[in-house]
């Protein structure tokens, strides 16, 4: 092991973060959002008021979603390869093909009433490009296998490749159509940050906390920024697309930060503790809404924004309360993964309690 890697290892704290799941539940509402404000405004056919909140995000929501995903890995991606392949691949496997074969009846119901066969070679085609929201946990799976491969290589040349890879699909060099490929190119640089400078971005979080004036004026100029790279689409061109993506992911640091030391917006830390809960569930809330709901009755008072964050709120708040409701019931394993699922499960006598495989 490098010396760089024992420093990463041994710098990354070993206790449960709250700024960190303050920073999980900021990402998790931001994604939700976005695919619950895009639904309502095309079932309704017209934008509301949380349409410009979404725009202001796209810069830096999934780069921040990954940066997070990478921080803990340093604990063990030096680790006993059976204990790793357990907690980062068949983790997230597990839940992948679990969650895909809940989803898909309901997200292309059409499709597999016209053709019989649609389910069983949309589901297989899945398992090697996914064709909905669930792209995340399987690339969050990729990233950890390419991340251990490459643990031994320099982390400037494995960041310099990475940057270059997403360099060049900002440029549409890279351009393949599948999306596994184009989005491990766009993404990675970000998951590997989060890995390889994770003793630095504690450090920068636990000091940001204890300036809140100077960090608070900081987080006003990044607003104005980062709004005005929106709107000249500066965070989808070569280089810049990086630059306020890295930008956006400090903010949501600082302001994680800041809510830990006042002890504010406790919900969020919760929706943090439980984002891959939400990440998993919100389509049904959503497609309930969509399809059924708000087709039905339209907007509330006519107002598309409003029925957003009445969408937003449902698709957020139920998947918790399920989760809270079948807690220790037979249906765990719908967010436990049970020992059978586990390699390492007999060895240790416990299964995988936790969806988050820090």
């Amino acid at each position: 092991m490098s010396n760089t890697a024992k420093y990463a290892a041994s710098s990354i704290p070993a206790a449960r973060i709250d700024w960190v799941d303050y920073a999980k539940g900021i990402c998790i509402i931001l994604v939700v959002m976005m695919h619950t404000v895009n639904g309502v405004e095309q079932v309704l056919d017209g934008m509301g008021w949380m349409h410009p909140v979404v725009d202001f995000a796209r810069p830096f929501r999934i780069p921040d979603f990954f940066l997070v995903a990478g921080l803990f890995l340093g604990r063990s991606i030096h680790g006993p390869l059976s204990g790793y392949v357990d907690r980062k691949i068949v983790h997230f496997v597990y839940f992948y093909l679990l969650w895909l074969t809940l989803q898909f009846p309901v997200l292309h119901f059409d499709g597999m009433v016209e053709h019989p066969g649609y389910f069983v070679k949309m589901w297989l085609f899945s398992l090697v490009e996914p064709s909905n929201s669930l792209w995340f946990v399987h690339m969050l799976a990729i990233f950890y296998v390419v991340t251990r491969l490459l643990r031994n290589v320099p982390i400037w040349i494995v960041f310099a490749g990475a940057f270059i890879l997403q360099s060049l699909y900002q440029l549409v060099i890279i351009d393949t159509g599948w999306g596994i490929i184009d989005r491990f190119c766009n993404r990675y640089v970000y998951f590997f940050l989060g890995y390889a400078f994770a003793p630095q971005i504690f450090q920068f979080a636990e000091r940001a906390a204890k300036a809140p004036l100077i960090w608070l004026a900081g987080l006003m100029a990044w607003a104005v920024v980062n709004w005005w790279a929106v709107t000249l689409d500066l965070h989808e061109q070569v280089i810049t697309s990086f630059v306020f993506g890295m930008a956006g992911a400090t903010a949501v640091c600082v302001v994680s930060s800041l809510l830990t030391r006042f002890k504010a917006a406790d919900f969020l830390r919760y929706c943090g503790q439980h984002s891959i809960v939400i990440y998993l569930t919100y389509v049904f809330p959503l497609v309930l809404m969509e399809r059924f709901v708000l087709p039905k009755f339209g907007a509330p008072f006519g107002d598309i924004g409003l029925a957003s964050a009445l969408t937003l709120i449902l698709a957020v708040g139920l998947p918790l309360m399920f989760h809270a409701l079948i807690r220790g019931t037979a249906l765990n394993f719908l967010y436990v993964r049970p020992k059978w699922a586990s390699l390492t499960a007999k060895r240790s006598g416990k299964g995988r309690a936790s969806l988050s495989a820090e």
